[in-house]
């Protein structure tokens, strides 16, 4: 699996709306450039996530193949008490 441009492109395009566009139209008052700077970390804080997540299921970390000697092993050093000590 690599990277597709369209998830890419309309996440981008989403957060970016959040994060440019929004901003304008907030509300006049006291509380305008608080509000303005909320919505841009929020937009770039959620794409950042997003695209941390998307990249993370390219290269999927997989845990090691262990044989059955070392299972016995493991579980026989971990103290599991299924383990009756025979192969």
């Amino acid at each position: 699996m690599g990277a597709s441009f369209v998830p890419i492109t309309v996440f981008t395009v989403l957060w970016g709306i959040v994060g440019i566009v929004c901003p304008i139209f907030a509300p006049k008052g006291p509380n305008r450039g608080i509000i303005q700077v909320v919505l841009m970390l929020t937009a770039a804080t959620c794409w950042l996530f997003w695209l941390c997540a998307y990249m993370a299921q390219m290269n999927p970390l997989i845990g090691p193949r262990l044989n059955n000697d070392t299972l016995i092993w493991i579980a026989h050093t971990w103290g599991n008490p299924y383990y009756n000590g025979t192969k």
